[in-house]
């Protein structure tokens, strides 16, 4: 791994760093170097742009950390890498790690819970299909193999009823194989908006297929991770809106990261969402569900159980 394991944070350096009292200090002088890779998403995903907002403000707000992003298929790539010891941290999905029996791998815990992301069933606006049931006998991508969106499209489509022509494509490439006529619909579980449904809609008059009926199905065969919610229609333009379900993404760390550090990291992404969310761009609304991010939910990681640096933020907090 790259991590060095001989790292260690004073608790008393980490919360003179978030209250800005090491601005004049040599981050070497407090900590040693720390190179973490972070498991972000493909082009087009939320993942990839909020993981690399997590990454520069993590190496510019924590002592002697760099954090380098890592592309990849999203939830079920990235847990594999986490895993295998591939990365040091990673984003996920909450229904992509929790398995069936409620519990999570070991080795791995949470951060926090940093956003919810919305199950999109996309087609072009003359589209034929006007309902879930009508997709009998179409070309639907699932999304990217390993990706969240290939897990949870999966999971609905074997408590439904229709036989579909699968495809297995990226959120960028899925919208590029939608607009061109090689698929007919698009599963995309991401943040609302998400870059590659935005910049299709633009180009192309879509529209959003409702999954009432399917957040209710998955409500009840797997209880925990989703919860019914809505696409408003401020979202896209154009876009009336629709009833979905929503999932919450997940920050996670190797267990075997020190105490002091994640509890840096977690301190960051609470004290710092501003610019997270502004990403240091000029457009504030550059990554709008970073909103999402607040101490009330970010405990809120389910079975998941917190990795005991930020358990320690989160009950500092509390003082």
């Amino acid at each position: 791994m790259v991590l060095n394991p001989e790292v260690r944070f004073s608790r008393r350096a980490v919360l003179l760093t978030a209250a800005g009292l090491l601005a004049g200090c040599s981050r070497q002088s407090e900590v040693g170097e720390v190179h973490l890779r972070l498991a972000t998403g493909p082009a087009g995903a939320v993942y990839r742009r909020i993981g690399g907002a997590l990454a520069d403000h993590i190496s510019e707000q924590v002592p002697g950390a760099t954090v380098t992003t890592v592309p990849s298929g999203a939830s079920t790539d990235n847990i594999r890498m986490l895993r295998a010891g591939e990365v040091h941290l990673g984003l996920t999905s909450l229904d992509a790690l929790i398995r069936a029996d409620g519990s999570a791998p070991r080795g791995l815990s949470a951060i926090c819970r940093l956003y919810d992301s919305h199950l999109h069933l996309v087609v072009l606006a003359g589209s034929v299909i006007d309902e879930f049931r009508d997709l009998e006998g179409k070309r639907l991508s699932l999304g990217a193999h390993d990706s969240g969106t290939e897990f949870t499209s999966l999971r609905v489509l074997q408590l439904g009823t229709v036989n579909v022509d699968r495809r297995h494509l990226s959120q960028a490439e899925s919208a590029a194989a939608l607009r061109d006529g090689m698929i007919d619909a698009m599963f995309s579980l991401t943040g609302v908006p998400t870059p590659a449904i935005t910049e299709l809609a633009q180009r192309h008059p879509i529209r959003l297929i409702p999954l009432d009926a399917q957040a209710g199905g998955l409500f009840t065969a797997y209880p925990g991770p989703y919860a019914p919610a809505m696409i408003h229609a401020t979202a896209y333009a154009g876009v009336p809106a629709i009833r979905t379900v929503a999932v919450p993404n997940v920050l996670l760390a190797r267990d075997d990261l020190p105490d002091e550090l994640v509890y840096a990291i977690t301190d960051t992404v609470f004290t710092h969402t501003g610019a997270i969310t502004s990403a240091g761009r000029d457009d504030a609304e550059t990554l709008p569900e970073a909103w999402q991010i607040n101490v009330r939910t970010g405990i809120s990681t389910a079975s998941v159980p917190l990795h005991p640096g930020a358990a320690a933020w989160f009950r500092d907090r509390k003082r």
